[in-house]
């Protein structure tokens, strides 16, 4: 059914856009927001449904766009189709920078690149469900009227809906009105479909064949943008979109979990789900079963525990791009620490439930290894501060543990490579990078609040690494450090400290052994070539 796609009646193209832009696009590109922001004034003032939007989909990808409702994902369909057009920004749909196309020229831009598929179909009531399709083709006067006919039929053929072609759409059912909209949809052979929630009044076996249309169609070179709440479908596509609070959450999760797959990823975030917390806010508390693991869109998180004295303190200080929330599953134990909203501003989290979170670390054991290492590091962040004295916002000096809490600016050098390892840190709060050794200027790592740095040369010996205040970084940071001599003291007889810190170095030197093997084994070639010689 689907080879009648490959018919000259699909083949016939469309004109070209009216306008062509002039600003250099990659050739794969198709979709490209650039810093697109939706204002709307309303009787209660002001109100911005999407902030500073970039978003580039390339030709031939089936793309899901997830949010809940509020979050801008029908203000985004409308920014794509021209619907509606940005405050600020641009858009560039094929080439065509369609916030510079007037009235008369979007719709005749629309008609012929974009094929849009809606919830409830919208097909005229009045018309045949052939002359629905027929209707396109008429506006922008492509086809003789012969053709027009033919190739409707064959879209209805496409959609097994032949035989109801004289019909009006009141005496199909629901299923069927949304086959003859999706052949509506490709009248024109349009690049690009919009679908906005097309099986949301399906039942879930006319939704899967709906569906199987959608990837048959991408196959073939379609580019599909759909909004669904339908998590199952979505975890289907090439790619998800996740839209909260009017932006676009990709980068922080992929910043979270570096180490998944195109695949998995697409999975992954098809089951998470945005929540939303005001400054102050209680996201759990120490005791709640962990049912939840979360990573950072927006905001800032503050991990709450109380020192052996009684008093409160925080022991770090999360942002956007970290997560939280995996030691009690890992364990499968209550939480141990409080996590709540950073008192200056609403927090936004994608949360992933217990099992899928489970399943992540079966699939993929690149994620399990670093999550459990991070864990492992939070956990002896957490023993080193009881041993400290109860932290304060200003210098610490104690007799028996010489620290202090310093403050960098973003960008600034911690250490050099090469330096005097004199003190072990603590992050409590924001990023530090990681530097190439051999390229000062380029880091290869980052680490954030709840772990540590310094353990290496602090046993004895000279920095191997430049560290400095994540440059990219809103803020600054803020560090615990403590005294050599004082770090000494405090793991010497601590089992579960000098286990972890043993492990921290094995690890390190694993990295440099790999970073070695290569120049042995460029030497060793070079020995052969001269053995040969």
């Amino acid at each position: 059914m689907f080879e009648r796609l490959k018919t000259r009646w699909l083949n016939i193209k469309p004109a070209s856009s009216p306008l062509v832009s002039n600003v250099a696009i990659e050739p794969d590109i198709l979709i490209n927001l650039r810093q697109v922001v939706k204002e709307y004034i309303t009787p209660a003032g002001a109100f911005t449904a999407l902030k500073g939007v970039d978003l580039q989909i390339s030709r031939g990808e089936f793309v899901a766009v997830i949010g809940k409702s509020g979050s801008g994902k029908s203000t985004l369909i409308n920014m794509v189709t021209g619907i509606d057009l940005p405050t600020l920004g641009e858009i560039h749909i094929a080439g065509a920078p369609i916030q510079k196309l007037n009235r008369r020229q979007m719709a005749r831009w629309r008609g012929r690149n974009i094929g849009i598929i809606f919830q409830f179909f919208q097909l005229l009531p009045t018309l045949s469900v052939i002359e629905n399709i027929i209707l396109p083709m008429e506006f922008c006067g492509l086809y003789t009227l012969t053709q027009r006919r033919e190739r409707a039929m064959h879209l209805l053929e496409l959609v097994g809906m032949a035989e109801q072609a004289d019909k009006l759409p009141a005496m199909i059912s629901g299923g069927q009105q949304q086959r003859v909209a999706i052949a509506r949809a490709l009248a024109n052979d349009p690049q690009i479909l919009v679908a906005d929630e097309p099986t949301g009044s399906l039942d879930s076996k006319t939704a899967d064949t709906i569906f199987q249309l959608f990837e048959e169609f991408v196959t073939q070179g379609r580019t599909i943008l759909m909004v669904t709440h339908d998590r199952d479908l979505a975890s289907r596509v090439s790619r998800v979109v996740l839209i909260a609070d009017g932006e676009i959450a990709d980068q922080p999760i992929s910043h979270a979990l570096p180490s998944l797959d195109k695949k998995m990823m697409v999975q992954i975030s098809a089951k998470l789900t945005p929540v939303n917390y005001k400054a102050g806010a209680i996201i759990f508390q120490e005791g709640d079963v962990a049912d939840q693991f979360y990573i950072i869109i927006k905001g800032q998180v503050e991990i709450v525990k109380r020192h052996e004295s009684g008093q409160e303190f925080i022991v770090a200080t999360l942002s956007s791009g970290q997560y939280f929330g995996e030691m009690g599953l890992f364990e499968n134990s209550q939480r141990n620490a409080t996590a709540r909203a950073h008192g200056a501003s609403e927090v936004i989290l994608m949360a992933l439930d217990k099992d899928t979170f489970g399943k992540l670390m079966t699939d993929s054991e690149l994620t399990y290894s670093a999550i459990a290492r991070l864990m492992r590091q939070r956990t002896t962040v957490n023993h080193l501060l009881k041993i400290l004295p109860s932290p304060t916002e200003t210098p610490l000096v104690n007799k028996e543990i010489k620290h202090e809490l310093i403050a960098y600016e973003p960008g600034t050098v911690i250490y050099r490579r090469g330096d005097v390892a004199d003190k072990f840190y603590l992050i409590v709060q924001g990023e530090v990078e990681v530097m190439h050794p051999y390229q000062q200027d380029t880091p290869i790592a980052r680490l954030g609040s709840g772990q540590y740095f310094g353990e290496v040369g602090v046993q004895g010996g000279t920095r191997e690494r430049t560290i400095r205040a994540a440059s990219d970084s809103e803020t600054g940071i803020k560090l615990i450090a403590i005294e050599r001599d004082s770090f000494r003291q405090m793991i010497t007889g601590n089992a579960t400290l000098e286990e972890e810190i043993a492990l921290s170095m094995r690890h390190y030197l694993s990295e440099q052994l790999v970073e070695f093997i290569p120049t042995l084994q460029r030497r060793a070639r070079k020995s052969d070539l001269l053995k040969d010689l």
